[in-house]
């Protein structure tokens, strides 16, 4: 289908995006463990298929494919899309009504352990990197999707996993700590110079996912000046962790007023995981963006926060990064 066209599949298209209010994000480069599945099918989470470890070359085959897609988007979209690689990239992206899109890796298989993949791709606007997607890799292991669990399930990271993190810390890339085990969590936290970032998750607190984060952990990443960005996943907001799309757009806010009292007003935004996610039936998609943002409001949360929690913040923690 074409990102320029309004379509019901998926959560994100150009006119959805604009739609909701939508002004850009990481937009993640993710390779499932089998390359050559039909992805018109929905993904499936308890399937442990989906979880089996890839070969790097394949792995990097199938995202220089993604990157070299999200070029020709650019070109393709007539100045509706543009890929950003500094935080005054996306303000003047923003100013423009152009979609800011960060391009991302969502478990980094595509990368050697000598690097040279590392840095062809941040040449081509990589500007941010999770080390693991839930399964293991020659970085780290990632952590189930399980609940309840602890996100304490593995060993943290390998050797060439810190190197990574200090490679990714020299090209003033973003080191992503969503999916990574709490034993990695803590090996990043010792290793990198930047500010502490989990893109996509919640608090455990709240719904005892093993993708969520500890108080200890928000508490780590409030200490570094990082973020926590707020993922809509049902089953990553809800206490019973069930996977159900009736979840009210309250579940959502919740979260986001535990973090904002938790790490501060400075240090909470979107996480979105559109594409990859089951939203809450009311939110729908990105063009239901709005709708959350009046829940901040019905809420009580002001307009100064709910600015910061839209775009502000993310710009705050890209350009420590960059510096």
């Amino acid at each position: 289908r074409s990102f320029f066209e309004r379509t019901q599949q998926g959560h994100i298209d150009l006119p959805r995006a604009r739609e909701g209010g939508f002004a850009g994000g990481l937009f993640a480069m993710f390779v499932p463990s089998n390359i050559h599945q039909d992805f018109t099918r929905p993904f499936d989470p308890r399937d442990p298929a989906n979880y089996a470890e890839i070969s790097q070359p394949e792995a990097l085959g199938f995202t220089l494919r993604m990157a070299a897609r999200a070029q020709r988007l650019e070109r393709a979209s007539e100045g509706g899309f543009t890929l950003c690689r500094s935080v005054a990239d996306i303000e003047k992206a923003m100013a423009a009504d152009s979609v800011a899109a960060v391009l991302h890796i969502e478990g980094a298989e595509a990368i050697d352990t000598d690097f040279n993949a590392l840095e062809v791709l941040h040449a081509a606007g990589l500007r941010s990197l999770g080390p693991v997607w839930s399964r293991k890799n020659a970085f780290a292991d990632g952590v189930p999707m399980a609940f309840p669990s602890s996100p304490d399930t593995g060993p943290g990271l390998t050797d060439a996993g810190r190197a990574l993190v200090r490679a990714c810390n020299d090209l003033k890339i973003l080191v992503d700590l969503s999916h990574i085990t709490e034993k990695g969590f803590w090996d990043v936290a010792e290793t990198s110079r930047h500010p502490l970032v989990a893109s996509h998750s919640n608090a455990h607190v709240l719904c005892q996912n093993a993708r969520n984060l500890t108080d200890r952990q928000l508490d780590a990443i409030r200490e570094s000046d990082g973020l926590v960005g707020v993922n809509f996943h049902v089953a990553f907001l809800r206490e019973d962790g069930r996977h159900d799309r009736s979840t009210p757009l309250e579940t959502i806010v919740r979260h986001f007023a535990y973090l904002v009292e938790r790490l501060g007003e400075d240090r909470v935004g979107f996480g979105s995981d559109f594409d990859g996610c089951m939203v809450p039936a009311e939110l729908g998609d990105s063009s239901g963006l709005q709708k959350l943002v009046q829940a901040f409001r019905d809420a009580g949360f002001d307009e100064e926060l709910i600015e910061k929690l839209s775009y502000k913040n993310w710009l705050r923690v890209l350009s420590h990064t960059q510096n």
